[in-house]
């Protein structure tokens, strides 16, 4: 009696106490917003990129520089540089989504005159549009407040970011853009969280940017050669951030977020890049805002945090 009694206490000893899922969508949305971080200086890094580069160059490039970067790390890690054949259809969409559509489509609105601000409106809808590219791809199902605080956190961006004053002669066509942009990010980041569920989040950027080397690499070459380049310190500052932190070094926090913490709920940390991005315009280009502000980033952080208690 007193072996077995031995027994049972040895072995409450030797097991672990399992990671409550609480706690595994406490350490997702702090990954996701460690991501969020990298990505709220993608912008302004744009823009200063574009005073010295061609807007289209500085997209493609940019998955070049990381694509380059993802390359060494497979290597490194001795790890295959493609992915399994049967998952390439759910690559390509991150590529197109992420590697090509969103920095395409948001370079070439910045490039017709859409303020840092007014391109913010596109991030703070994100989070929207990923939660519903979640319930289509990844079998996601936010109960109905989580939807209505995410509906509140969109239309508290929205209105935000409209009263920084915006108006530009190509606006019809730089919105436009910034709605490519919007729905190009949803689905790649949708399609990374999801993959990030069985694989590590850095993997999933490196095969994407990997597989994308074949057309990006080329494609920059005859930019590079074909388009005026005037390589500034500003602007090959601006070109690096974009290529290693906005293209690589943010996807891996934010992925492995994505993947602890649910699609949904971990993307909503990105209501907060927008603020986060007028911080660094205010820095880096000098842009202005007042009040509305501290009222903008009140009503996001509300938001947010009920969307984080929000289960699904």
């Amino acid at each position: 009696m007193r072996n077995h009694d031995s027994a049972i206490v040895a072995r409450s000893v030797a097991v672990p106490a399992p990671v409550t899922p609480s706690g595994e969508r406490r350490k997702g949305t702090a990954l996701a917003f460690l991501g969020v971080l990298a990505f709220s200086g993608s912008f302004p890094a744009t823009v200063y990129a574009m005073r010295g580069f061609d807007p289209w160059l500085v997209a493609v490039g940019r998955a070049v520089i990381a694509g380059a970067i993802a390359l060494v790390c497979l290597k490194v890690a001795r790890l295959p540089l493609l992915p399994p054949r049967e998952r390439w259809p759910a690559y390509a969409l991150i590529s197109l989504g992420v590697v090509f559509g969103f920095p395409v489509f948001s370079g070439l609105a910045l490039d017709l005159g859409a303020t840092t601000a007014h391109s913010a409106v596109v991030i703070g809808l994100l989070p929207a549009a990923t939660a519903a590219c979640a319930v289509v791809r990844a079998g996601e199902r936010p109960r109905p407040l989580f939807w209505a605080a995410c509906a509140a956190g969109a239309a508290a961006i929205t209105a935000f970011t409209f009263t920084r004053g915006q108006g530009t002669a190509n606006a019809a066509w730089a919105d436009l853009l910034l709605v490519g942009a919007l729905l190009s990010a949803a689905v790649g980041y949708t399609e990374g969280g999801r993959l990030s569920r069985d694989t590590p989040g850095w993997q999933v950027i490196s095969h994407a940017l990997v597989l994308s080397l074949p057309l990006t690499v080329p494609v920059t070459a005859v930019l590079a050669a074909t388009t005026p380049v005037q390589p500034s310190t500003e602007a090959l500052a601006g070109f690096a951030y974009a290529g290693v932190v906005s293209m690589f070094l943010g996807f891996l926090p934010w992925y492995a977020g994505l993947a602890l913490g649910g699609i949904a709920r971990a993307g909503q940390t990105q209501l907060t890049q927008p603020l986060l991005t007028l911080v660094w315009a205010w820095f880096l280009l000098g842009e202005r805002f007042g009040p509305a502000t501290v009222a903008g980033a009140l009503a996001v952080l509300a938001c947010v945090a009920v969307t984080q208690r929000t289960r699904t």
